[in-house]
């Protein structure tokens, strides 16, 4: 099969897709690869190695993904107006791998005495704060680019996309997949610094195959204004500038990381400027019908934030449950807590073809976008009504894993029922010249969950001594007040959207329809 490229030479493809869909596909697992090994071990690394309380880990992660999430609407923008996708994801790269290598110092261990007084290695975290700004700066440039340009690979109508951004998220996932297994494994068998050094490896393998693959993306994704990157100022060329400016931004993120409020502060900041630009946009360029498609992503996107901050309970009390909660026990073989996460991954491997032959099938009965997210709410609410159900029926033992692998299991079909729809949507709703923004914008939502996810995690927060919680039932008791709560908040929410779906399929105008053909 042949494809036509921009210069209208013909392009060999490979399994129907354009080469470049798989240059980007493996460049994503390697991302993911490392973003996941070292998330997968972040709340450990901290409770159990440098003691932080359960409330202070839940919120120095909820500060660090807040701002990975939310640095993407910058870095879509400046790819968007100045360096093009392709120069915005090499200089990505390059941080990640500066960031996650830097994670692989681990300092010495802090100290607990009899009273309770806990010394830690301050120069050891100031490192590791700083390999996270690296690591924040490198996501903004990447994560959104990278995904836009999965978009501009396919010409406009071409029904090729939705498979395309599926066989995209599978690479995401392959990634994932493979990090909750071998990083958390180096880095509980041999140290911290053998896990997170292993996702910087991931990442420089990452950063490799997307600069060897230049020639497979066949111009796309390049800069459309190279004269502004050629031009001087102050006697340096402004493409250089950007990257010195961004690369400095890192010293902002490394102070942020540490302030809650900062990044609470900024998070609010940024959301009121990006739905005020939204609105601007929407009526002083738009017309009726593109308005109205704008106007039904922006309301899909705030739904997603309640989602995302169930969902992403898994890197925090999910996975302390996991660690003090769960007899870990399966085939009389020892599961690490953290490799628990691999499940997600696992079962969207293993699902998505599935889900997305059933929305094939389903024909004229198949789900509106609208109600798709209204089941991935119900579902991933049901998923922390399978870990009640776990609790209530354990006694005072121990939580058997089979609850836990349930929840994934609802999660994870959740995510099938709006993940890849909703990033597909994104490309499809939003204006051509604001796309690189409206990604970041989807991103910026996955802050704000993130942000939300911490402050929620922080529900079931437990006492520790050295790292360990003394006391199986409390813990248990606390957890349970949590999942509660979960459950209630994604069955509202996911009722409340069913109820408003007629309304978005109306200002979709058409696009829900060919988002559930494929199209």
């Amino acid at each position: 099969m042949l494809e036509t490229s921009i210069n209208n030479s013909p392009e060999k493809t490979f399994f129907g897709h354009p080469r470049g869909l798989f240059i980007l596909f493996f460049t994503e697992m390697w991302e993911r690869f490392s973003f996941y090994g070292m998330k997968a071990l972040l709340i450990f690394y901290l409770t159990k190695y440098h003691l932080f309380s359960d409330s202070s880990g839940n919120l120095l992660i909820g500060s660090y993904a807040a701002l990975v999430y939310a640095v993407p609407v910058l870095g879509g923008i400046i790819a968007d107006k100045y360096l093009g996708f392709r120069k915005a994801i090499i200089f990505g790269g390059i941080m990640l791998v500066l960031g996650h290598l830097g994670m692989a110092y681990e300092g010495n261990a802090a100290t607990q005495s009899m009273t309770g007084e806990i010394t830690r290695d301050n120069f050891a975290l100031q490192i590791f704060y700083f390999s996270l700004s690296l690591i924040i700066v490198g996501v903004g440039f990447l994560k959104a680019n990278i995904s836009s340009l999965v978009g501009e690979l396919y010409e406009e109508g071409d029904n090729r996309r939705d498979s395309g951004f599926t066989l995209f998220y599978m690479g995401i996932n392959l990634g994932s997949f493979l990090a909750t297994l071998i990083c958390v494994w180096l880095g509980e068998t041999y140290g911290w610094s053998y896990g997170f050094g292993a996702a910087g490896v991931g990442m420089f393998f990452g950063l490799l195959t997307f600069i060897s693959g230049k020639k497979l993306l066949r111009g796309k994704g390049e800069s459309n204004n190279t004269v502004f990157l050629e031009k001087k100022s102050f006697g340096i060329k402004n493409e250089w500038l950007i990257y010195l400016g961004s690369t400095l931004s890192a010293l902002l993120f490394w102070q942020m990381v540490q302030n809650h409020d900062a990044v609470s502060i900024a998070l609010q900041l940024a959301g009121a400027a990006s739905f005020i630009y939204i609105v601007y946009y929407a009526i002083t360029q738009l017309n009726g019908k593109a308005r109205g498609q704008l106007a039904a992503l922006t309301i899909l996107i705030v739904f997603t934030i309640v989602f995302w901050a169930l969902f992403e309970q898994a890197y925090t009390s999910m996975n302390l449950f996991a660690d003090r909660i769960l007899d870990r026990t399966i085939f009389s073989f020892e599961v690490s807590a953290g490799q628990f996460l691999s499940f997600n991954a696992l079962f969207i491997i293993l699902l998505a073809p599935i889900f997305a032959w059933m929305w094939v099938k389903l024909g004229k009965y198949n789900p509106n976008t609208a109600v798709k997210f209204a089941i991935a709410l119900m579902l991933v609410g049901l998923g922390f009504g399978a870990l009640v159900m776990g609790i209530n029926v354990s006694g005072v033992g121990k939580v058997a894993a089979i609850w836990l692998i349930l929840a994934y299991f609802l999660h994870t079909c959740g995510e099938l029922s709006l993940s890849p729809v909703g990033l597909s949507a994104v490309t499809k709703l939003s204006p051509p010249k604001i796309l690189g923004f409206m990604m970041g914008v989807w991103f910026l939502a996955t802050a704000s969950s993130e942000f939300i996810a911490s402050i929620l995690a922080n529900i079931a927060s437990v006492d520790t001594s050295n790292g360990e919680a003394p006391d199986l039932n409390i813990a248990k008791q606390s957890y349970l007040k949590l999942f509660e709560y979960l459950y209630y908040t994604g069955i509202a929410f996911g009722v409340l959207l069913l109820i408003i779906s007629p309304l978005i399929k109306k200002l979709m105008h058409g696009v829900d329809k060919e988002l559930n053909e494929g199209k």
